[in-house]
């Protein structure tokens, strides 16, 4: 993006996410940037349409993390025209570059590096070749259901590989083969305690995730079925201070407990992750005691 002028004396541009302005006179110096707008045109016009396009360029790169990122948590099969469609644009290329994306075929799958304009996909497989991908659509699965994923980090270090969308490190939680037949809840993160009620709602949301009543929940796709996770948050009525409780699963409206032996594991990672989230948030003393 170019220079504005801004009066007779100073020039704008938008730098890195920033509005910086810089003398008229020493257009030509990178000496003549300043870091701090001057007073004087702070109020002008062509300040606040870079300020507000600045804004804009802000949430729009979060809207395609956002969406990038349901793709993998959900592994929704995406069209390679979709994408063909997005990747001219930088946020979305922030978003999508180095996703590990999954074709048609066995062997098809690789850190996305390109996607060219009839839909073709560039991507680098674990043998380090640069392979292009000709399918209609493809997945952005879930770490968990990777069977190579410890094979994929070391590789990804390798590379130097940093994701928009946390898919390779995402923190994951494998479900347990023994699990009591009946069982319908998990204690493991069960009683952080948090300095209110409020405390713990606050932390909630601030992680992504909704209070609804009197449980923090995540509404999950796995496998086609949506499933909510739920950790219970306590009564903010009835105690100065909050506790979190088990973890369990439901049914898209929340109405049925699910077994723990039904919950697929898409949804079972994600709960487990909510919960772990939420006890790491917990209130810790100053000598380190909880």
């Amino acid at each position: 993006m170019g220079w504005l002028a801004a009066g007779g004396t100073y020039e704008v541009a938008l730098v890195e996410g920033q509005v910086v302005a810089r003398s008229a006179s020493g257009a030509s110096s990178p000496a003549g940037q300043v870091t701090t707008l001057p007073a004087e045109i702070r109020d002008r016009p062509e300040v606040h349409e870079l300020q507000r396009f600045a804004e804009w360029l802000e949430r729009h790169a979060a809207e395609c993390t956002a969406q990038v990122s349901h793709w993998m948590v959900s592994s929704l099969p995406v069209p390679t025209a979709l994408l063909a469609q997005v990747w001219p644009d930088e946020a979305w290329q922030a978003a999508l570059r180095d996703i590990v994306v999954v074709g048609d075929g066995p062997g098809e799958a690789g850190f996305l590096r390109d996607v060219d304009g009839s839909g073709g996909l560039r991507v680098v497989d674990l043998d380090g070749e640069t392979v292009r991908l000709a399918c209609r659509t493809v997945t952005m699965p879930h770490p968990v259901l990777l069977p190579d994923l410890e094979e994929l980090r070391s590789f990804a270090a390798e590379l130097g590989v940093v994701q928009g969308v946390d898919q390779i490190h995402r923190a994951t939680w494998r479900k347990p083969g023994d699990l009591r037949a009946g069982a319908v809840s998990v204690k493991e993160f069960a009683g952080a305690e948090y300095r209110s009620w409020f405390h713990l709602s606050s932390r909630v949301t601030s992680l992504g995730y909704k209070v609804s009543g009197a449980s923090a929940v995540d509404r999950i796709r796995d496998a086609g079925r949506i499933v909510t996770a739920s950790v219970d948050m306590g009564n903010p009525f009835t105690e100065e201070k909050a506790w979190t409780g088990s973890l369990s699963w439901s049914d898209q409206d929340g109405r049925r407990v699910l077994p723990l032996t039904d919950v697929g594991p898409v949804a079972w990672s994600e709960g487990m992750r909510m919960a772990a989230a939420l006890h790491a948030g917990r209130t810790v003393t100053a000598d380190g005691a909880e």
